[in-house]
């Protein structure tokens, strides 16, 4: 993020938004843009960008926009879909910029084939849910996706009296709760299995109701071999004919990416001060919903401010840090514990800080990248925090420190302005007492003369302090989390 200029901040983007001025230039009307005429708007002071086919004039949002002018202007006058998906995905640009919307791109003529020898060499085309199958040439079989795997997922479905059982085929190996979203709200069923950076999903609109506010969704994993369970109760007991109508993206395998984000709502049933400004949530998951999420992986809150939907991404935490590590910590799945620092002058912490007990916010699907494959082959494992950077590492610790073996040193260096400012200070101080393996630093930017630990920001002379291998060839992981600035400066 850049400082931006008084008087630009989201809610005066969201003011001005509402004023009635014509943000697109075009009065009101909506056009057909083809990329000629897109690539001549490609200055600071006439700038437009596509994404996912609709084009904006994004001139006016130019000193709104928190990453900086320099960051859109990267996609200037061009399709920046990918490049959006890189930075932040997660953003509802749609309402954002609805007032900025110029029209949609021109679908662009399709050409025959060129070249001697192509004629009628298209033996075969396979079409299946959105997937299709390329065969060309009777000499060469081309395969136009990768995803053929996409072949060995199926699903059945079979009824009582009283319960239906849907059952997803994986043939997936290590199948976990992790690896299993599913929803069921308003006659709906949504069921994804996560597979790499790819899930396959069933959708549905269910035939007939069923007894969500009174029965907890049961979904049961065979582990071994891949097998999926989702079972939920009849409202009425009578025989289903079918189980539903296949929805849009029903029976699919495609990348997470190109799914858009799913979100349900979770109440609000507490809310607790951890520090002067920072304060820990927890939500609860409606009845119906089947939903862990991953180590290192976030969420992302939504929440309509003004008439606009402003999403923000956070770290589910534990509710504490657990000091018996005879086993791994169980916790009932049925509540997320968010920690967020509310800012002053921050529209989406404010609007989460004024939230009242039994008020709903709605909560995405887990995203991320973080494998924890990466943890369990390591030796050393540092961890760099500052501020609410904190958060992801805290089930990174449990996680080390009761499941991974191999780990000789577990190392938390924690940056802050003030003493006050120390998320779980007693907590990470009794952990480090009662595993020989851990150890906790907390460095000072802003201290008072009676600190006497660590002061400063960070740098390669503090962190050569901490940073030290337990022997000379060990396999070392660093994670690090906070500002932008911080993880920057700590990655150099």
């Amino acid at each position: 993020q850049v400082p931006l200029k008084p008087g630009r901040s989201l809610m005066d983007w969201i003011r001005l938004t509402k004023s009635g001025r014509d943000l697109t230039g075009l009065k009101g009307r909506l056009i057909e843009v083809t990329e000629n005429e897109l690539a001549k708007h490609n200055k600071k002071e006439d700038c437009w960008i596509c994404i996912r086919g609709f084009v904006y004039n994004v001139t006016p949002y130019m000193e709104y926009h928190p990453g900086g002018e320099d960051e859109l202007m990267k996609a200037a006058g061009a399709d920046g879909t990918d490049l959006f998906d890189q930075v932040h995905r997660w953003v509802n640009y749609e309402s954002m910029l609805k007032e900025c919307l110029v029209g949609r791109m021109a679908v662009k003529p399709i050409a025959a084939p060129k070249g001697e020898g192509f004629k009628n060499e298209i033996i075969s085309i396979v079409l299946y849910s959105k997937l299709s199958i390329f065969l060309l040439c009777p000499k060469k079989v081309y395969i136009f996706f990768p995803l053929l795997y996409f072949l060995f997922y199926s699903y059945d479905w079979f009824q009582t009296d009283s319960l239906i059982t849907i059952v997803i085929y994986t043939k997936q190996k290590a199948m976990n709760a992790e690896l299993v979203i599913v929803d069921c709200q308003d006659k709906r069923l949504r069921g994804e299995i996560i597979v790499d950076d790819h899930s396959y999903l069933v959708e549905v609109g269910m035939y007939c109701n069923f007894a969500c506010k009174t029965f907890s969704l049961i979904v049961n994993i065979a582990e071994k071999v891949g097998k999926v369970e989702i079972i939920l109760k009849k409202k009425d007991n009578i025989h289903w004919k079918m189980l539903g109508q296949a929805l849009e993206s029903h029976n699919t395998f495609i990348k997470r990416t190109e799914r858009g984000l799913f979100y349900r709502k979770c109440k609000l049933v507490s809310k607790t001060e951890v520090t002067h400004d920072t304060k820990l949530l927890c939500l609860m998951l409606p009845r119906s919903t089947h939903l862990s999420v991953p180590i290192g992986q976030h969420v992302y809150l939504k929440q309509t401010i003004a008439g606009t939907e402003v999403v923000k991404p956070y770290t589910p935490i534990l509710p504490f840090l657990p000091l018996d590590f005879k086993e791994p910590s169980r916790h009932d799945g049925a509540h997320l514990y968010l920690m967020i620092k509310i800012y002053s002058c921050g529209l989406f912490t404010q609007a989460l800080d004024h939230l009242q007990i039994g008020d709903y916010i709605s909560v995405s699907n887990p995203e991320g990248n973080f494998r924890k494959s990466q943890v369990q082959t390591s030796e050393d494992l540092f961890l760099l925090a500052a501020g609410t950077g904190f958060t992801p590492m805290v089930k990174l610790l449990n996680f080390a420190l009761t499941e991974v073996g191999c780990l000789r040193t577990v190392r938390l260096i924690f940056f802050n302005k003030t003493e006050n400012d120390i998320l779980w200070r007693n907590q990470l101080e009794q952990l480090a007492l009662k595993d020989e393996r851990f150890e906790v630093q907390f460095i000072l930017s802003q201290p008072t003369k009676d600190w006497v630990g660590k002061q400063g920001k960070i740098s390669s002379s503090l962190l050569s302090e901490f940073v030290k291998r337990s022997r000379k060839d060990s396999k070392v992981l660093i994670c690090i989390c906070g500002p932008t600035p911080f993880t920057e400066q700590g990655v150099q």
